[in-house]
């Protein structure tokens, strides 16, 4: 009775019960409660995600916490397009632009700024941020430059043929980078360096009660976190449109919903001098973002004949180009650096910044 008394349970469950009492679609001051209930929810997912994963062992554990949040991202993203039809077209490519944009100088960027500032220099493993940068470098390409380049449609498209092998291309890596980090080179993503200072976290043992507990209820908050994200979407527009904001900040504003209680996970991690455990969620969530939103948004668009833009703007580019070279250089040496995070963090602010000001 306890466990079924904790907030991670409750909130779900509340959730569950405010989005089909029909009171959400009525009235502001349900919207607003609904938007702390769908924030709590996302939490609670991870939560139950986290507990799982200590059952489980590292890196599975940053596995199921980046490809939960994939899940949600997906999921919404789908459900959008499926309501929205052609109005929706480049919501996947905003929100996976701005997801990774996010990850990278943001999560990144505040990793090595607060853990550097509490411990001067912490150390990890230069051949797992390899492995990861390389596979999301080539994803990258493949998703959003390549697209605005190809001849065989105008515009910002792919081609039906062209779409599956980018597809099939994003999944063949991704799957690879998980062969790497759970089997082949495993050892590479528990590598934390040679610090005597190093913070020593001992495994929670989780019963089999907990476990399947935190297994049902991730399901559960994942779903409502679907719904909530759906019902709402159309309110957050309409506000960002009221301020005349660009609408592409929708794809920035669930990103970052989305991306909230992982950002929490990786910061803690960084503060607790586990540098490597935050590397290792914001990279595999990275690749997860793209490698497999991609493909998932791509086969229901194939299947319901709907329009996809995929490729971004010269602008867009070149801003992701610069985020993915100054992380690659910020990661580089196996230490970390304040300022490498400071410059990452004025990355994230010239993509928000120049989003508004075009």
């Amino acid at each position: 009775m306890k466990q079924l008394l904790q907030w991670t349970i409750i909130i779900p469950a509340l959730a569950w019960v405010l989005f089909f009492s029909g009171l959400v679609d009525n009235s502001s001051i349900f919207q607003v409660i609904a938007s702390i209930l769908l924030i709590l929810s996302v939490m609670s997912a991870v939560h139950h995600s986290e507990i799982i994963a200590e059952r489980v062992g590292e890196p599975y554990g940053t596995i199921i916490l980046a490809i939960s949040i994939t899940v949600i991202e997906v999921s919404i993203i789908v459900s959008l397009m499926l309501s929205e039809g052609s109005e929706a077209a480049s919501l996947a490519r905003d929100t996976v632009y701005a997801a990774t944009m996010l990850i990278l100088n943001g999560i990144i960027g505040l990793c090595l700024l607060i853990g550097g500032l509490k411990h001067y220099e912490q150390n990890f493993s230069v051949s797992s941020v390899t492995i990861g940068l390389v596979s999301l470098v080539s994803i990258i390409v493949f998703t959003l430059v390549f697209p605005t380049f190809t001849e065989s449609v105008s515009g910002s498209y792919y081609s039906t043929p062209q779409l599956v092998f980018a597809s099939i291309a994003c999944i063949v890596i991704y799957s690879s980078f998980l062969f790497a980090q759970t089997s082949r080179y495993r050892q590479y993503f528990l590598t934390v360096g040679d610090d005597e200072n190093e913070d020593i976290v001992e495994p929670i043992p989780i019963d089999n009660k907990t476990f399947y507990t935190s297994l049902v209820f991730l399901i559960v908050s994942l779903g409502i976190v679907v719904l909530l994200a759906k019902t709402l979407s159309p309110t957050i527009e309409s506000i960002i449109v009221s301020y005349h904001l660009p609408k592409t900040l929708v794809g920035v504003v669930i990103a970052a919903i989305i991306l909230l209680p992982e950002a929490i996970a990786a910061i803690i991690a960084a503060r607790k001098n586990r540098l490597q455990t935050s590397i290792n969620l914001a990279l595999g969530s990275a690749l997860a973002s793209i490698g497999l939103t991609i493909p998932s948004v791509a086969a229901v668009c194939i299947m319901m004949d709907m329009p996809i833009i995929l490729g971004l703007d010269i602008k867009s580019i070149v801003l992701l180009a610069l985020s993915v070279f100054t992380v690659m250089l910020s990661l580089s040496k196996g230490k970390s650096n304040i300022v490498y995070g400071v410059v990452l963090l004025v990355n994230l602010f010239a993509f928000v910044f120049l989003m508004i000001y075009p």
